[in-house]
C-alpha cells in the first residue's frame, strides 16, 4: 500500500458523457428489502442468467459497478445492493460488523427468488463478501474480491499501520463536526491518495459521491464501517479455521494491492487466481474500467473445477540455485541498505513498491554495514556463507552473532541492526511488506552519500 496502497475500466460506459455522474443501467429495477438486522438494503437489479452479486466499497456507493453491470447484464442477472448505511440503504445506529452486513446481503439475495449467486467486491465491500462465503459457503459460486485487505487476516497489522490508512482511525462525534459541510475535501484525499491516475475518479464522480456521503447520518454511517473493524478482525480467526473452496479471483492494481490481494486471500481460501491490473491504482471501475471487466468476465465464464491446475496462479515460480540472476552493476538498489558491491535478485514483488515481496541479497566478503533500519518489518534466512548480525545503534563487535548456512533471523521495522561478512560471501534471502528503505542512524556512515 502506498499513497500508492494499502486498509480497491478503456472507457465508462455511462449515460451521457464520459464526465456523466456514475450509474447503473436505467434498465435495472429497484426495490428496498428489510434485513432482519434490522436495515433497509437498496438494490437495484437487471440482466438475465446465473445470478452475480456486486458489492462496492468506501468513498463510493452501488453506482460504481455501472461498466461491469452493463456488461454482466447481457448474460447474467446482475444483483446491486448500496451497503447498509451507504447511499440510498438505511444507516441503522448499529450493525457495520461484516457479518452483520452478510446478513443483510442474503436477505437481499432471497428476497429477489435466488439462492446461490457469484459475488464480486471492491475495497470494504470484499470484507462482506468474505463474510458472506464464510457464513454461507454453500450459496457462493465465484468470488471476486479486488484491492483491499481483510481484518485479522494475513498481512492485516503490517498494512493498517501505514499512514495512508489514516481514514481507518477517524470516526466519532467530533470528526462528524469536523467532517460536516467539507465531505468534499476529506473524501478527495482519499481518493487521491489511492489512485494510480490523478485525474480518477473524475470531478463529476467526486462532486456525484461526496453529495451522497454529505447526506445525513452517511459520514456517521462510514465511519461506522471502520470502527467495526475489530469485530470484523475477531470474526475473520473464527471464520478462516475453515477456509473457502470456492474458485476465488483477487485483483489488485498495479499502483496499490496488486500482487498483495492474492497473498491475503490465500490465507483464507484453497483456490484462489490471481490477477494485477497494470497500471492502476484502487479505483479499478475508474481507473481501468476495460480491463478489470474483462478479467471478471473471463473469471466468471471460466467452468474449470474448483481446485483444479488449468488456471495457475501468476505469480507461482520454481527457481533452482543456478538459476539466480543477481544484478550485474547499476548500483546499490533496495535492499541492499546502499551499499555497493552488494547483487541483488528479486524473487517476487517489487521492494519499491507497496506489497509482499522476496529479495536474494549476494554480499561480498570482507564487507560492513553500520547501523541502520528499514521501514517495513522483514525477515531473512542466511543461505550461503556465515552472516554476522547484531542489534542496536552502535556497532558493536561483541553484540555480532554468527548465522550458518540455515539460519533465521529478523529486521522488525525501524530496528536498528549491524552485520557483517568476514572471510566469505554471504547469500541472504529476505522477504518484507513494501515500500522498503533505509535509513542510517549516523548519515556519515550512509555509503549512498559517496565520497565526502
Amino acid at each position: 500500500m502506498r499513497c500508492t496502497l494499502m486498509t480497491t475500466l478503456g472507457l465508462v460506459v455511462f449515460a451521457g458523457t464520459a464526465m456523466a455522474q456514475p450509474s447503473l443501467p436505467v434498465t435495472f429495477r429497484a426495490r428496498t428489502v428489510a434485513s432482519p438486522e434490522g436495515a433497509s438494503i437498496f438494490v437495484r437489479s437487471g440482466g438475465s442468467g446465473p445470478a452475480v452479486v456486486l458489492l462496492h466499497g468506501y468513498a463510493e456507493t452501488s453506482d460504481s459497478w455501472g461498466p461491469l453491470a452493463t456488461a454482466l447484464a447481457k448474460s447474467y442477472t446482475v444483483v446491486v445492493p448500496d451497503l447498509r448505511g451507504i447511499g440510498r440503504s438505511s444507516r441503522p445506529a448499529g450493525g457495520y460488523d461484516k457479518k452483520t452486513q452478510a446478513a443483510d446481503i442474503r436477505a437481499v439475495v432471497t428476497a429477489l427468488g435466488y439462492d446461490r449467486t457469484s459475488v464480486v467486491s471492491h475495497d470494504i465491500g470484499i470484507m462482506v463478501a468474505y463474510a458472506y462465503a464464510a457464513r454461507y459457503p454453500g450459496k457462493v459460486e465465484r468470488l471476486v474480491v479486488m484491492d483491499a485487505p481483510l481484518p485479522g487476516v494475513g498481512p492485516w497489522d503490517d498494512i493498517v499501520r501505514h499512514p495512508a490508512l489514516w481514514h481507518f482511525s477517524v470516526r466519532g462525534p467530533d470528526a462528524e463536526r469536523l467532517v460536516r459541510g467539507r465531505e468534499r475535501i476529506y473524501l478527495d484525499r482519499i481518493w487521491n491518495a489511492f489512485t494510480g491516475d490523478p485525474g480518477k475518479p473524475d470531478q463529476a464522480t467526486r462532486a456525484y459521491y461526496a453529495a451522497q456521503y454529505a447526506r445525513p447520518g452517511a459520514m456517521r454511517a462510514g465511519f461506522a464501517q471502520f470502527a467495526a473493524f475489530s469485530q470484523d478482525a475477531e470474526d475473520n480467526r473464527v471464520f478462516q479455521r475453515a477456509k473457502l473452496t470456492m474458485p476465488v479471483l483477487a485483483i489488485g492494481g498495479e499502483k496499490s494491492f496488486g500482487a498483495i490481494q492474492a497473498v491475503v486471500m490465500r490465507s483464507v481460501a484453497t483456490d484462489v487466481r490471481e490477477a494485477v491490473v497494470p497500471g492502476a491504482g484502487h479505483w479499478l471501475m475508474e481507473e481501468r474500467p476495460a480491463a478489470t471487466v474483462a478479467l471478471i468476465e473471463g473469471f466468471l465464464m471460466d467452468q474449470t473445477p474448483p481446485g483444479a491446475a488449468a488456471v495457475r496462479p501468476v505469480d507461482e515460480r520454481r527457481v533452482t540455485p543456478n538459476e539466480f540472476k543477481f544484478s550485474e552493476g547499476g548500483g546499490p538498489g533496495t535492499g541492499t541498505s546502499g551499499v555497493s558491491g552488494i547483487r541483488t535478485v528479486v524473487l517476487k514483488g517489487d521492494p519499491d513498491r507497496a506489497g509482499l515481496y522476496t529479495i536474494m541479497l549476494q554480499v561480498p566478503a570482507h564487507t560492513r554495514i553500520a547501523p541502520h533500519d528499514h521501514q517495513d518489518d522483514r525477515v531473512a534466512t542466511v543461505i550461503a556463507g556465515t552472516w554476522f548480525l547484531g542489534y542496536g545503534a552502535a556497532f558493536d563487535a561483541t553484540e555480532l552473532k554468527a548465522l550458518p548456512p540455515g539460519s533465521f533471523y529478523t529486521e522488525p521495522a525501524n530496528r536498528t541492526h549491524f552485520a557483517e561478512t568476514r572471510e566469505e560471501p554471504v547469500i541472504i534471502q529476505i522477504t518484507g511488506i513494501g515500500p522498503s528503505s533505509t535509513w542510517y542512524v549516523d548519515p556519515a556512515t550512509d555509503p549512498r552519500r559517496g565520497p565526502r
